[in-house]
């Protein structure tokens, strides 16, 4: 890996005890910080895993590689974690009056990594990667990208016009999703299995690619000549850093012990319960929220019970969502409002729709047909009232959650089982639409709320997260109304109702606001900053 301090840590990995005897401790690693930052120096991340894919489109939805593509590419626009828009390759943009219209006046002299020009025609080719995908290739459309693209064209080297179908006001900021990450023409042109080695996925980013080894670690270092950060940042030229190492520890008290050692820099999701005893000891530790869906389960209305909406409604008051804070989480975490984040613009509190009210589950299931039996569980036609939940491998602290859910749900005659799967494997066979899934649980990010119109049905090939089809009439008109309207206000009130809608069918079951990801760091880093979906930059970091 060409890097001693990699090679090093690796050895003190081995195990607890080994690790606890490798170099100084906190204090003696924190040295004395000061508000200038320091050029060079090499950061260790410690994370859990990196997925199964490093084809661009099919991985840059990943929890973890995501971190990755972070400081490999660039965005059109930033978004911070308020969900304000600003410039970033895209210097200022224009829309007509209708949102179906858009044109991007982008940054000169901006580069990829192979110095080819990041310009309108390389925009344009990742627009439409983004929008359509390449499903000969086995290339995926990008999760959330706005079903209504038609097009885009490259007017001349700096300016690109976009065209949509339909009006798509939530165009702009989702260009600062995560997975609207700019690649070279010549990578997206590569066929899926050269993009699947990393090293030829070439971005325009603060960091290239030094050296990776699959299901082991990423090496990446910084890029001399980089100059067109977004100036929400606050810094312009190369990153401080010289290199970041991303190394994959599953066990996380082995990942925060590296930390706690002196080690490594970062632990990525330790325990929600031991962050408070981190922080006691001088360590840092950030829960940044991002901007997207609450933490809770997709209700699957093609699987039985749960094609009866009492039955769903019953599961939405039979979870006491303040237990779960208080017994798995922290004071950084919040209660869910709707479906979305509270910090997303537009999200409406609707926290009546499902307050928790044991009474209330069990008086639905009555009136659904569902007898308690002497063991507690209910049944029907000789049936058990069944629920299988999948735990979340892209959040650390999804199997408590489940536990805690399951023991609240058969105090109302619920029968549940839990599952748990790796990463590759979850991605297998939980899936929404699953004839056999009938709770997806959710954890998706997304930058601007009139995006969510195409998951909910499958109108304008949206994802069909319910197993609706287009069978709810009123859910389709709601969505349709949130995707199309031409202004922020006009909008406001229809996504309101569309909110309260989901809720009182029971087709989302709210658990938490979503804190996905959780760092662990030394006090040695410093200046380390968090965009609207929660993922760490390094660009602005330094060390001590």
């Amino acid at each position: 890996m060409n890097n001693p301090r990699t090679f090093r840590m690796l050895a003190c990995l081995a195990a607890v005890v080994v690790l606890a005897a490798c170099g100084p401790g906190a204090g003696a690693d924190a040295g004395s910080a000061s508000s200038t930052p320091k050029q060079g120096g090499d950061v260790t991340f410690l994370i859990d895993s990196l997925g199964d894919t490093w084809i661009p489109n099919n991985s840059a939805i990943s929890s973890f590689q995501g971190h990755i593509w972070g400081h490999l590419t660039d965005k059109l626009v930033y978004v911070d974690e308020k969900g304000e828009v600003s410039p970033w390759i895209a210097e200022s943009w224009d829309q007509n009056d209708t949102a179906t219209e858009f044109t991007l006046h982008l940054r000169d002299g901006v580069t990829f990594s192979d110095r080819t020009p990041l310009d309108a025609a390389a925009v344009v080719a990742n627009l439409d990667i983004w929008a359509k995908g390449d499903p000969a290739r086995g290339i995926n459309p990008i999760g959330l990208f706005p079903k209504t693209y038609d097009h885009a064209e490259a007017v001349d080297a700096t300016t690109v016009k976009v065209f949509f179908k339909a009006p798509t006001l939530g165009f702009i900021p989702t260009l600062g999703y995560h997975g609207s990450i700019l690649i070279s023409p010549k990578s997206i042109a590569l066929p899926a299995e050269e993009q699947a080695d990393l090293a030829k996925d070439i971005g325009s980013g603060p960091f290239v690619v030094a050296s990776w080894k699959e299901g082991d670690s990423v090496v990446l270092k910084k890029r001399a000549d980089y100059d067109w950060a977004p100036a929400a940042l606050e810094h312009n030229g190369p990153a401080y850093l010289d290199s970041i190492t991303y190394k994959i520890v599953a066990e996380p008290s082995v990942r925060t012990a590296a930390v706690q050692s002196g080690q490594a820099d970062v632990a990525y999701n330790p325990s929600p319960q031991e962050l408070q005893s981190f922080s006691d000891q001088g360590f840092t530790t950030a829960t940044p929220r991002y901007l997207g869906f609450v933490n809770g389960y997709a209700i699957n209305t093609k699987v039985a019970p749960f094609d009866d909406v009492k039955v769903r409604q019953a599961l939405q008051h039979g979870i006491d969502r303040d237990e779960i804070i208080s017994t798995v989480y922290t004071k950084d975490w919040l209660a869910p409002e709707s479906l979305f984040q509270s910090n997303v613009p537009g999200a409406t509190d609707h926290s009546k729709d499902f307050a928790y009210d044991a009474s209330q589950a069990n008086q639905l299931l009555d009136e659904a047909g569902w007898a308690k039996g002497a063991d507690g569980i209910r049944t029907k036609d000789g049936k058990q009232l069944e629920l299988t939940l999948y735990s979340n491998p892209y959040l650390a602290t999804s199997k408590s959650v489940d536990e805690l859910v399951a023991q609240q749900l058969e105090k109302v005659g619920f029968k549940v089982n839990i599952q748990s799967f790796d990463v590759v494997t979850y991605g297998e066979r939980v899936k929404v639409g699953s004839p056999s899934v009938a709770a997806y649980e959710v954890t998706r990010s997304f930058i601007d709320a009139g995006t969510v119109a195409g998951v909910l049905t499958d109108a304008n090939k949206g994802e069909n997260w319910f197993g609706l089809g287009q069978s709810d009439q009123k859910l389709v008109q709601l969505a349709t109304g949130v995707a199309s309207a031409k202004s922020v206000d006009e909008r406001a009130p229809i996504l309101d109702e569309l909110q309260g809608y989901v809720l009182q069918q029971g087709y989302f079951v709210p658990l938490t606001q979503i804190v996905q990801r959780i760092y662990l760091q030394s006090p040695r880093l410093h200046g380390v900053t968090y965009n609207g979906i929660a993922y760490a930059n390094y660009y602005t970091a330094w060390l001590s």
